[in-house]
């Protein structure tokens, strides 16, 4: 099976520009005021910081359902003649991110496209965790040895709409994300330059805006076709941005510590990826690249964890 790309790289990055803010981004502590422009980047950063903080915490549920679905057939139902039955996973405890949502929701700066989309997207997830739960219990407790699947069946009714409903809502969700996002990273990027001009940080932060498009292409289970020309202009940006940071390191050394050799074997095992995938079109089911994405995207959640702290 070809790895899904999961929410949980920063927004940015399929999340880098919406994990927390980064500390080149946030104002010094012996600034005594912000200009509204910087008031305002910071108030559309704490609200976006706080909707990727639901949707990291959250997608256990789309891991749950994925796990329900590998052994049973949606259309009919559990039968009792599965081969296995693994039912699902558990949730984690998401009060509090849903709790800072909502306060998201109501705070400045008002983005009504992307607020009601969080809303319809916590109404989801509320009315599916339940049952998510209820069927978690009932398999790990193993109730349908003893009742036939007669809960299980009654659980299946209640549970595929609800999960319907929910994916539809959270690629909503990210769709409505992914527009604010481009705007955080601009100005992001470019408040950054004005502070400190193109140091160290803001090659760490240009690096990682340029993995995400990149990201974004690669394959899944959903979607196992790359757009080569589109993978292709995305690397050449990826590509320049690193050899530009790569530069600034060699006349600056020790400025981006474990940091500095990740982007470019990134580079390096992309353009591998690519000339496998080119010799199918595209078509990673056929190019035998599921170690390679793996390990594309532990690189990728590992650059992720790192570049916050890259030149701390």
């Amino acid at each position: 099976m070809i790895p899904a790309v999961r929410w949980f790289l920063p927004l940015f990055i399929a999340m880098a520009a919406l994990a927390p803010l980064s500390a080149a981004a946030q104002p010094t502590a012996s600034r005594e005021f912000q200009t509204d422009e910087e008031a305002g980047l910071q108030a559309l950063i704490g609200k976006t910081n706080a909707y990727v903080g639901l949707m990291n915490r959250t997608l256990r549920a789309v891991d749950s359902w994925n796990r329900y679905k590998s052994w049973v057939n949606v259309k009919t139902g559990p039968t009792g003649r599965e081969r296995n039955v693994y039912g699902l996973y558990s949730l984690y405890d998401v009060r509090g991110e849903i709790e800072k949502a909502n306060v998201a929701i109501a705070d400045e700066p008002k983005l009504p496209a992307l607020d009601a989309a969080a809303k319809r997207y916590i109404d989801a997830y509320n009315n599916l965790a339940p049952i998510i739960t209820q069927a978690d219990g009932y398999y790990e407790r193993k109730d349908y040895l003893s009742d036939k699947l007669a809960e299980g069946k009654t659980i299946h009714v209640k549970l595929v709409p609800a999960a319907e409903t929910f994916l539809v809502a959270r690629r909503e969700f990210d769709g409505a994300m992914a527009e604010v996002k481009a705007d955080v990273d601009r100005r992001e990027l470019a408040d950054i330059e004005a502070r400190e001009g193109k140091r160290a940080r803001w090659h760490v932060r240009n690096v990682m805006m340029a993995m995400r498009p990149i990201v974004d292409l690669l394959p899944s289970t959903s979607a196992p076709v790359v757009d080569l020309p589109a993978f292709d202009k995305a690397l050449d940006v990826y590509a320049a941005a690193v050899k530009d940071m790569d530069a600034y390191g060699s006349a600056n050394p020790n400025s981006f510590f474990v940091f500095e050799s990740q982007p470019r074997s990134f580079l390096g095992k992309l353009r591998e990826f690519r000339q496998k995938i080119e010799r199918t079109k595209g078509d990673a089911r056929r190019a035998n690249v599921s170690h390679d994405l793996t390990w594309l995207i532990n690189d990728f959640n590992m650059m992720v964890s790192t570049s916050s702290s890259a030149t701390t």
